[in-house]
């Protein structure tokens, strides 16, 4: 059972004041402590000081977006087949801005190969993304527009894609001098054909399901 916070309640029983103290004198765990307790199917991600843990699942839309987006641009960009390759396109890495101290987990994320060689052998991936792509659903998307893309920007993420499957949009940011500008803004069946991956276009309804 959850503790009820003892703050501002009047000490009537003889064991109270104990009981308050004791209250005071438990430790608090670190962001980063946290998130290493954390259940394994639990996502958490540090910013600003403070820990976000992903209470709900995502629904099917959400996941088939993902899945589409990822096998999209993974043949050409990240497997080189009919495209131009040399990219990672990996799901939900837990990218390292900081140590242990500023921690996300896009859904998406690419890498040139040129700047990350080879994937990290851990779970942290401490080498700054040149894509993400965040799949916005209604307990998501206030976290992922107000703070995660002004921390991908501060980190110098290049290019981010956000993907509503409700509202069947896509749109794609590119960073310049520091600020992100939006390039574009889809919806339902058009055409995608944004940096970084113009050289491959698809059909936005290939997202939804």
């Amino acid at each position: 059972m959850e503790q009820e916070p003892l703050v501002g309640k009047p000490l009537s029983q003889p064991g109270d004041q104990a009981l308050l103290d004791a209250y005071y004198q438990e430790p608090t765990l670190a962001p980063d402590e946290q998130l290493l307790a954390l259940p394994e199917n639990q996502v958490g991600e540090i910013i600003g000081g403070q820990l976000y843990v992903q209470q709900n699942r995502p629904t099917g839309p959400e996941i088939a977006a993902a899945g589409a987006i990822n096998s999209i641009l993974g043949l050409p960009f990240h497997q080189g087949q009919k495209g131009p390759g040399g990219w990672w396109i990996l799901p939900e890495p837990e990218i390292h801005f900081i140590r242990d101290i500023e921690v996300v987990v896009p859904d998406l994320a690419g890498w040139r190969r040129e700047r990350m060689p080879a994937v990290p052998r851990d779970h942290r991936f401490e080498i700054v993304p040149d894509w993400v792509c965040e799949i916005l659903s209604p307990s998501t998307a206030r976290k992922d527009r107000a703070l995660k893309l002004p921390l991908y920007a501060r980190y110098g993420v290049a290019h981010a894609w956000l993907v509503d499957p409700l509202a069947r949009t896509l749109e794609a940011f590119e960073l310049r001098d520091g600020r992100w500008v939006l390039l574009g803004t889809i919806g339902d069946d058009a055409p995608v054909c944004f940096p970084p991956f113009a050289a491959v276009s698809f059909s936005l309804a290939d997202l939804w399901v």
